[in-house]
């Protein structure tokens, strides 16, 4: 079914004239006739009862009145989306972690600049329930956070980050190749927290342990667990892409457990069902030319 023929039937009766139906869609009179006549064609129906100059809606036209409305407003919704895909926004407003703020978005804002010269950013850092609500409001566009979900929201895997022990220059763990967990014996360790699933793995290595820990500090903020260690105040379990700097420069050293293999801070990039995937899009496939494992 032709989309303009559907077109000229609805600015008809929206008009209740030709003569304005094809002044709006920026046609000759004889031209919208032709096409309500070629619509008829195609239904095999009549939609007017024409009487000289005069007309109104046949049973049958009435009842298809709705229909042809529905499918013009979806294609128009439809054509909207594609033009607002295609277009660079002006503004994208990111909300995220204080982690994803510190260690993703530095990454990600260059890359936004050179490619789209004109944007403007917008970040806003919270914890990921609140950047929830915000990207439910519409606050935010597009949102940084812990693996959450929600019926309303596409929640996609943005990053993952292997956590590891760390440990400070001149440790004498410093020397060792591999150790077990067990080995980490009375020292002193400064714990981050932040409640995400992924890291709640810690806490049940720990629990398999004869002996619990020694965690004298906890925190939820990684740039001061990564400072404490830095001053020697103990050794942390901290994700990679906090401490590469620090372990470039030779100020903080890697130690491989085994039962930590696979345990990630992960970080999903989440945005709102229908409209805002195409943002989300944008955000995903920008963050793909970052190579996030470099040591530097």
């Amino acid at each position: 079914m032709n989309i303009e023929n559907l077109e000229a039937f609805v600015y008809v009766i929206h008009f209740n004239s030709f003569n304005k139906a094809a002044d709006a869609l920026f046609l000759s009179q004889p031209s919208i006739t032709a096409r309500i006549q070629s619509l008829e064609r195609e239904l095999d129906v009549k939609l007017f009862n024409r009487e000289g100059r005069h007309f109104s809606l046949t049973d049958k036209g009435k009842q298809f009145l709705p229909y042809a409305q529905q499918v013009l407003q979806t294609y128009k919704k439809g054509k909207q989306q594609l033009q607002q895909m295609n277009a660079a926004p002006h503004e994208l407003r990111i909300g995220c972690t204080v982690s994803a703020a510190n260690y993703m978005v530095p990454e990600l804002a260059p890359l936004f600049k050179q490619k789209y010269p004109d944007l403007q950013l917008k970040l806003v850092t919270a914890s990921s329930d609140i950047i929830l609500e915000k990207l439910l409001n519409k606050e935010v566009d597009v949102g940084l956070v812990r693996n959450i979900t929600h019926p309303h929201v596409d929640s996609v895997r943005f990053y993952e980050d292997p956590i590891r022990l760390f440990v400070y220059r001149g440790h004498p763990f410093v020397s060792q190749d591999r150790m077990a967990l067990e080995d980490i014996g009375s020292e002193p360790i400064v714990f981050f927290e932040c409640g995400a699933l992924d890291w709640m793995k810690i806490h049940r290595l720990f629990d398999t342990l004869d002996r619990p820990p020694n965690i004298e500090l906890h925190l939820d903020n990684l740039e001061t667990a990564k400072k404490l260690v830095l001053k020697e105040m103990g050794i942390s379990f901290l994700p990679e892409l906090c401490v590469r700097k620090e372990v470039k420069e030779g100020l903080l050293w890697p130690v491989d457990i085994p039962s930590l293999t696979g345990i990630t801070l992960r970080t999903n990039l989440v945005s709102l069902k229908g409209e805002g995937s195409a943002l989300g899009k944008m955000v995903l496939e920008l963050s793909r030319e970052i190579d996030w494992k470099r040591k530097a």
